[in-house]
């Protein structure tokens, strides 16, 4: 089988990354990149001996790409601390790497849980996101937020999802919330996007009847109307910022 390398960046992850750790020990490496944690972070990495590197924060590719960058392995598993391999998706990503691999690269589903439960619908799921690919064809994609890997080759599908244990409670969605909504204002301005009253008025409530009744959010029950109650107010809130951004360069809206 090829040898595999698993690049993690963190900072102040003492809750989640010894579950990560712990699911991915299989590995051939792990390589992890730190911005500066205050709590227990290094010292359970050292328990799994991972190569651990401490480094100024550069965003989230920036980041992700430092710590592609030094493994030492061909094929590379990028995972967010909050992330868990399953023994089933260890299994079958054995497989897929033994003997001469079909793809280049391979996108991995998500069974995300919110407040401690998996959230099947509201378009929560699969949430296939590139994460396992050559070193040599692929790194993250440069912006604000929602990165994600462009790879030079072919890419194929795995049936076994990761474990993503993100927000686990309300605070926590909300305090991320706010550090994504100017995350993606910052990005929409970069691109060249101007604020309009259109979008500030009409995708809010979009958003919601999207995640709510076209991505069946309802069969979730109270937790489906709070998720789609709250990336509403997250779409008003990066459109608002994108407004903020643009008198703060002095150009009206």
């Amino acid at each position: 089988m090829e040898r595999v390398s698993v690049a993690i960046i963190t900072k102040n992850e003492e809750l989640n990354i010894r579950a990560c750790l712990e699911s991915v020990k299989w590995a051939d490496e792990i390589v992890v990149v730190d911005s500066g944690s205050t709590d227990r972070t290094e010292m359970v990495c050292q328990d799994f001996q991972a190569r651990f590197f401490l480094e100024e924060w550069k965003g989230f590719p920036q980041q992700k790409n430092s710590a592609i960058e030094k493994t030492g392995n061909e094929w590379v598993l990028s995972l967010d601390a909050d992330e868990r391999v399953s023994p089933e998706l260890r299994q079958e990503i054995q497989q897929s790497l033994d003997k001469n691999p079909a793809f280049d690269g391979y996108f991995i589903a998500r069974k995300n849980f919110f407040l401690g439960r998996w959230i099947r619908h509201c378009g929560w799921y699969p949430d296939f996101n590139l994460r396992l690919f050559r070193k040599s064809l692929g790194r993250f994609q440069e912006r604000e937020v929602h990165e994600k890997v462009e790879i030079q080759g072919k890419v194929g599908f795995l049936e076994h999802p990761l474990e993503h244990r993100t927000y686990s409670s309300l605070s926590d969605f909300l305090e991320r919330m706010n550090r994504y909504s100017t995350l993606a204002a910052r990005e929409m301005l970069r691109q060249g996007k101007r604020y309009c009253w259109f979008d500030a008025f009409f995708r809010p409530p979009f958003t919601f009847l999207q995640m709510y009744l076209l991505r069946a959010g309802f069969l979730e029950g109270y937790l489906g109307f709070l998720l789609a109650g709250l990336y509403s107010f997250y779409t008003f809130a990066k459109y608002s910022k994108l407004k903020e951004l643009q008198s703060h360069e002095g150009s009206g809206f």
